[in-house]
């Protein structure tokens, strides 16, 4: 069974008092245990691995200051550097070069914004696309699902539910507490009267793009598996039917579907 590191939650109501106590506490202790505990991590990374853990060691705190900056500048750098409707900066658990990467994609990037990432461009190259990372925290900006690739003969399945026009991949979105094995396995019972056998299941990728139905910078995020299954596929609850799509239906998808379509096309899955 495939199981993920960590199991999504949303934030929880804080009361303002116990933030800003908080607040104070971490303040406090970074201004008197901070430069003891940096110089002793210098040393200890370096009697441990050499200048190579100094290395890693400084890596680890730019990270955290540039997950520290995406939540302190939040405000600034939605005016400055992301135009309306793009996706919005201050993900606690996301740094300021990921949601820099996301507006990237999306094209919401204003010109200062554009004017940064192509800084970062000539330091690391594709640096904020590189950064972009699938396993922070979901928000209202992005919605988790999963989605099960099913390839026969050069085609994928796909279904349409009642009322949609477009074909999805089969699967939904995930249920508090669920992971992934738990979520797919669930969603295909449901949609197509098949269970997909747990200890098959192959990751193939994470694709992010613009959700369907959605208000512009609202994000779908949908972590893909191949997994063989016992039963026979039919369509079953909300899906009036399902279909076996080659590369050429790919207009006929979502918007994230489409990037699946194309990864698989390239990997010569999908004729």
């Amino acid at each position: 069974m495939i199981l993920k590191k960590r199991t999504y939650t949303t934030d929880k109501k804080v009361n303002p008092f116990i933030g800003a106590l908080l607040f104070l506490i971490a303040i406090v202790l970074i201004v008197i245990t901070g430069p003891l505990g940096f110089v002793y991590g210098i040393l200890h990374s370096l009697f441990k691995k050499g200048f190579k853990g100094v290395g890693e060691f400084l890596l680890k705190i730019a990270i955290s200051v540039d997950q520290l900056g995406n939540v302190l500048m939040q405000y600034l750098l939605n005016t400055l550097w992301m135009q309306p409707g793009g996706y919005k900066f201050g993900n606690r658990d996301e740094t300021i070069s990921s949601a820099l990467g996301r507006n990237k994609k999306l094209g919401t990037l204003t010109w200062q914004g554009k004017l940064i990432d192509k800084i970062l461009d000539i330091i690391d190259p594709n640096h904020s696309l590189n950064s972009i990372d699938y396993y922070i925290e979901p928000t209202a900006n992005i919605i988790d699902k999963l989605a099960w690739i099913h390839i026969v003969d050069g085609k994928i399945l796909v279904t349409r539910t009642k009322g949609r026009k477009k074909f999805y991949l089969p699967g939904g979105k995930r249920q508090k507490g669920e992971s992934d094995a738990q979520t797919l396995f669930r969603e295909i019972e449901e949609e197509l009267s098949v269970q997909i056998e747990l200890p098959s299941m192959q990751f193939v990728g994470i694709f992010e793009a613009q959700a369907d139905g959605q208000k512009p910078g609202i994000l779908v995020r949908m972590t893909c598996y191949s997994a063989t299954y016992l039963g026979v596929l039919a369509p079953a609850s909300e899906i009036e039917e399902m279909q076996w799509f080659t590369y050429e239906d790919r207009e006929k998808v979502s918007e994230v579907d489409t990037l699946i379509f194309d990864i698989l096309k390239e990997n010569g899955d999908l004729v």
